[in-house]
């Protein structure tokens, strides 16, 4: 490149041309870590990853084969934007029998899994400034997606029951378009709302003009307790429930969907979804549909709650033999992950390398926070190690812990 090309490039610098969304948009840190732990040598608790072993590959490809053969062209052709009627059918009678609701096809659309609703919520909902309320810590790729239309984010502390119920109150007064809920084993911390939290939030939110988002990819994943009503679900005006087939099926086929009776809003997002992608992938559509007409997905749940279920095991008994008594953490009731925290004035940020040096790998707390700082916190996943794995990793981090105390 000669000095008059180099000046046109440094003229013509992209920076100049990217909007202010992208611009205020951090990037994916998990993507980051998942790299740099991706050293066949380092037991990674990194990765919000669901076990390999517990993929139905073979019933999978029968019913490929079988959708190959009876849908033929149509499963290869465009479809509608809502996604496929039978399937959205499945999922509102799914949720029915589960929690007593009165879902129906209408009131269901599919997206290219439940990360997509997150963006177009942000697309149809905020605006440049406008409040979102967030727990803290909440799942940090939400922080992401909304981050690109540039709100205001307000944070509510999460507790053991749920949310802070006063730093609701003040989030709300200062105005919100919407908030955003994890209410079972949340991600990053594994905690569930009660059934008393739930309804201390549902009775504050109760005369708000607000969309109530409930993000439930890990709902079918409890093994321990019953399962709790949602908070605004079909309760409030402009509830809305996010689910996925990713933590109970594939993740790698992309399969989410929003229940909500609020037509009006799944409309205008129906429609920021056709100029995103026109439609759902159908072909995967009459998979996962033919996965669950010829297959018990009950069945199917009952090996992966005993599989998560040894597996936080095995990671809460060692983190009682291995960490300091100084550092606390969650035991949750289902889901994929726990939280851990440290004393204060230990940064897992600066931690992270040296645990690497020691080959184990965790997210450390500060991409789950809306507001930056340094956090003595960190997000520990069970789901993708067997037993004996997740105890020497464990040892090894304790270690590390030990050493930064």
């Amino acid at each position: 490149m000669n000095t008059t090309d180099t000046t046109l490039a440094q003229n013509f610098a992209i920076d100049d041309l990217l909007s202010d969304g992208i611009k205020s948009t951090p990037p994916s840190f998990v993507r980051a870590i998942l790299k740099a732990a991706s050293d066949p040598n380092v037991t990674s608790f990194a990765g919000g990853l669901p076990n390999p072993i517990s993929f139905p590959q073979e019933k999978l490809l029968e019913s490929m084969q079988r959708v190959v053969s009876q849908q033929g062209a149509t499963a290869f052709q465009y479809s509608a934007t809502a996604g496929v009627d039978e399937l959205r059918e499945w999922v509102a009678n799914r949720y029915n029998q589960r929690f007593g609701t009165d879902y129906v096809t209408e009131d269901v659309l599919i997206t290219t899994g439940s990360q997509q609703v997150l963006d177009l919520l942000g697309k149809v909902l905020l605006d440049k400034g406008d409040g979102v309320i967030v727990e803290k810590p909440t799942y940090l790729a939400a922080i992401q997606a909304f981050a690109l239309n540039q709100p205001v984010f307000r944070e509510v502390e999460l507790t053991n029951e749920g949310l802070n119920i006063d730093e609701l109150k003040d989030a709300l007064s200062k105005g919100a378009k919407m908030i955003y809920l994890i209410p079972n084993f949340q991600n990053p911390t594994g905690l569930t709302y009660s059934a008393e939290g739930r309804e201390a939030v549902r009775e504050v939110l109760a005369d708000q003009n607000i969309v109530v988002v409930e993000d439930d990819p890990y709902g079918e994943l409890r093994f321990e307790g019953a399962s709790l009503p949602y908070i605004g679900g079909t309760n409030h005006p402009h509830g809305l429930v996010m689910g996925s087939f990713s933590k109970t099926v594939t993740p790698g086929m992309r399969m989410g969907y929003i229940l909500t009776k609020d037509h009006d809003l799944l409309r205008n997002i129906s429609i920021a979804k056709e100029a995103a992608d026109l439609h759902t992938n159908v072909f995967s559509q009459f998979v996962i549909l033919d996965y669950l007409k010829h297959n018990d997905l009950d069945e199917h749940l009952v090996k992966i709650r005993n599989l998560y279920r040894s597996q936080a095991q095995a990671m809460t008994d060692a983190m009682e033999e291995f960490f300091p008594a100084e550092v606390s953490f969650t035991k949750p009731e289902g889901g994929m992950f726990l939280w851990a925290t440290l004393p204060d004035g230990i940064s897992t940020m600066e931690l992270f390398p040296k645990a690497l040096e020691r080959g184990v790998a965790f997210v450390p707390g500060d991409p789950f926070y809306a507001e930056p700082a340094a956090r003595s916190t960190m997000r520990l996943n069970f789901t993708n190690a067997d037993e004996q794995t997740i105890r020497d990793g464990i040892k090894k981090l304790g270690e590390v812990i030990a050493e930064a105390l």
